[in-house]
């Protein structure tokens, strides 16, 4: 697997620490909950928000998206930013990825002090380093003001392709380049847990080799379009044709979900990244009704802070 590492400051981390350090705040029970469940980079209400999750194993935090608003979401669910360990972006979009440097620094304004791994394709580097020297000043002055450790040197980015893209013990999390045209870096992840399997689908339209990557697993967490009302939708946008057909090339309509979940034989399928994601008529019957076109079994619709035991 190709994985290049920057650091943001002068000390270079040899790998990511295995737990949280001694102290950390308590980040409670394994479980996986949806922080924002919305597709598309739009903000035209609080909930839903653009589609950012958690996973929680053993003590130790996964964050997976970090669009906007994904800070608030993590509060409002009750997680200690302090604890910030991890954060996996799927593609570089801002709906996925728009608080890779903001979330640290939130996490750090109410008292982190231990290494963030930030994962993401390639340009995370830059991603990252150019949106906390934006705050340079800000960083400084609190450093000598408030005896805050450097967070430039605290977070660390990863580039990542496809295989495996990090191993926390029992914890391995590899990728799969999924199809979002026009962006060719653009990954499902899964997360293998020792005794428990989560898979992300990531943006993607319908991608059969994902129904591979996802055999088995407990979880199926996938995005999902519903055909009919994409048209109202790309109406309300000044450039509807076009952002039309994106929507139809790039985006995995609800009976598809449900072919891919079949062929995985996963044992629950979770929707998520609802495009539209803010139609009051797609009621959760309206989506689990398409999906069960193809898919009898259980069926989740996301909703954001939606929180599922592990």
């Amino acid at each position: 697997m190709h994985r290049r590492q920057f650091l943001l400051g002068a000390a270079a981390l040899a790998s990511p620490a295995p737990l949280l350090a001694q102290g950390a705040p308590n980040v409670g029970a394994n479980r996986l909950v949806l922080l924002g469940n919305k597709g598309g980079p739009s903000i035209r209400a609080y909930a839903p928000s653009p589609s950012c999750s958690l996973l929680v194993w053993n003590g130790v935090p996964y964050v997976i998206d970090v669009g906007y608003g994904v800070t608030f979401k993590l509060v409002e669910s009750g997680f200690p930013l302090p604890a910030l360990r991890y954060a996996f972006i799927t593609h570089h979009h801002s709906d996925h990825n728009l608080e890779a440097a903001s979330l640290p620094y939130n996490a750090w304004a109410v008292g982190l002090k231990t290494p963030v791994d930030v994962y993401g394709p390639k340009g995370v580097e830059a991603l990252v380093e150019r949106g906390l020297a934006a705050q340079k000043f800000d960083i400084d002055t609190r450093m000598t003001d408030e005896g805050r450790p450097d967070l430039r040197k605290l977070v660390v980015a990863h580039a990542y392709d496809e295989g495996e893209v990090m191993r926390n013990g029992e914890v391995v999390v590899t990728a799969l380049r999924n199809k979002h045209p026009p962006i060719v870096d653009s990954f499902a992840l899964k997360f293998s847990l020792g005794g428990k399997t989560i898979v992300f689908s990531g943006d993607t339209t319908y991608f059969p080799p994902l129904a591979d990557f996802a055999k088995g697993a407990d979880y199926l967490v996938h995005e999902v379009a519903y055909g009919p009302a994409l048209e109202a939708l790309a109406q309300r946008n000044p450039n509807a044709a076009t952002i039309l057909d994106h929507l139809k090339a790039s985006h995995t309509m609800a009976e598809d979900v449900g072919r891919i979940a079949k062929a995985a034989g996963c044992k629950t399928l979770v929707l998520n990244h609802f495009v539209p994601g803010d139609d009051k008529n797609l009621t959760d019957e309206k989506w689990t009704a398409a999906v069960r076109t193809q898919f009898d079994g259980p069926v989740i619709v996301g909703r954001d802070l939606l929180s599922i035991a592990l």
